[in-house]
């Protein structure tokens, strides 16, 4: 047989039984440490078992909080048990992220009620809403029986697109003749209804369930159900799962990078020979994947955000901490002198800084200064490991100015 360069892979021995496992896409038939919350949200929408419409709901929580997993859990049983009992019941599951305009979730929403054989697609683009809506609506009242729209990441629709799609949602049961709906928002953000009309709250809003972060502890119950099923009989040494838990735990509870920690580290023993996941192969996988996420993102960020980025971590060499946005400021507009670019506002660079705290490259947390109004505390979230300068010059030449020129920072008292 003639050679082929993956021949020398294929007889590498696995460390894994079922490597699909370990990722956050995959749904375990239980979810630990969560029965309080998944008890919440099935004593809402056994309502729809029942004929009855459930409560629209909004569920909180960072990311990696078992949040979508919950409710996609939950979905997949409702539907079931709606079928044992011959009751239509039909959640419809949108990633807002992907699906970002009031156009795009009426789409997907319509097209989901199509049968396979049907070919009545809602075009991507091309209709008036208003068209779009009514066309969901008629396929819904087809249909009959209760829709229950899970809308995750709602906040990132809301901030982008405006309200408007939730106040047709929400009127929807208005519209509806010979069906009903309910609404599950999923937001990791807790004010994002800040932005919303207050009409479009108070019928939105009728549930609030906050899903906490994940302790250590937790993490560790989560990674051994999971490691006992993806990975092979004494592959882990006893600290690896302890340090992963750790990890993530740090990280605001994070399951997904528990689960993405676990299962990199074996990645890393299996590419270097070894029959032993260790320590050392745990500190390896956080560097992978701090860069993989981290360095994309500060390359891509527009111009002025690297600015600001930039007058942060020039602080922060300078051993400071805890930085006002007001130093921040100071620096910002030296380096638009280097840099040749207009000098925004205070008040735009405080928008900036919270864009950059929403991707997780700089943490910003308001405080009150009593009678000198408030500021916000800034730090970067950046590993040592990375040299976020370094990227940013190497995807925007201009900015070698930027990193060659010199600075004058007051010193506070």
């Amino acid at each position: 047989m003639e050679e082929n360069i993956f021949d020398g892979f294929l007889q590498v021995n696995s460390l894994f039984s079922d490597k699909e496992v370990l990722r956050h896409t995959h749904m375990p038939a239980k979810l630990p440490h969560r029965d309080a919350e998944v008890e919440a949200i099935m004593f809402n929408l056994v309502e729809a078992l029942k004929g009855n419409v459930p409560s629209n709901m909004i569920i909180y929580g960072p990311s990696g909080a078992g949040k979508t997993a919950v409710i996609n859990f939950i979905c997949r049983q409702l539907k079931k048990k709606g079928r044992q009992i011959d009751r239509y019941v039909n959640p419809v599951y949108v990633n807002c992220r992907k699906i970002d305009t009031q156009y795009r979730v009426l789409a997907h929403l319509g097209n989901s009620l199509l049968e396979e054989y049907e070919q009545e697609d809602i075009p991507f683009t091309g209709w008036p809403t208003d068209r779009v809506f009514g066309e969901l609506v008629k396929r819904m009242n087809l249909k009959g029986g209760v829709h229950v729209l899970v809308l995750d990441e709602i906040d990132h629709l809301v901030k982008k697109s405006g309200d408007d799609l939730l106040y047709n949602l929400t009127n929807l049961n208005a519209e509806l003749d010979e069906a009903r709906c309910s609404i599950i928002g999923i937001s990791n953000d807790l004010k994002f209804t800040g932005y919303l009309d207050s009409r479009v709250r108070s019928r939105l809003g009728q549930e609030d369930l906050v899903f906490k972060p994940y302790n250590a502890q937790q993490l560790q119950d989560i990674l051994t159900e999971r490691a006992e099923v993806g990975i092979l009989e004494n592959v882990l040494s006893e600290a690896v799962i302890r340090l992963c838990s750790a990890l993530a735990a740090q990280e605001h509870g994070d399951a997904r990078r528990a689960l993405n920690l676990l299962r990199v580290s074996t990645e890393k023993a299996e590419q270097s020979g070894d029959v032993v996941v260790l320590e050392r192969h745990v500190r390896m996988a956080q560097n992978q994947i701090e860069c993989d996420q981290i360095s994309p993102a500060i390359a891509a960020l527009p111009s002025q955000q690297k600015l600001v980025l930039f007058s942060i971590l020039q602080i922060e060499h300078q051993g400071l901490r805890n930085i006002a946005t007001g130093e921040i400021y100071e620096i910002y507009k030296q380096a638009c002198k280097h840099f040749g670019n207009n000098i925004l506002t205070q008040r735009r660079l405080t928008t900036l800084l919270s864009e950059l705290d929403t991707l997780g490259i700089v943490t910003a947390k308001t405080i009150s200064r009593g009678r000198y109004g408030r500021t916000k505390q800034v730090n970067s979230c950046i590993p040592n490991s990375i040299d976020a300068v370094k990227i940013m010059i190497d995807a925007d030449e201009l900015m070698q100015a930027v990193g060659d020129g010199n600075y004058r920072l007051q010193s506070r008292l």
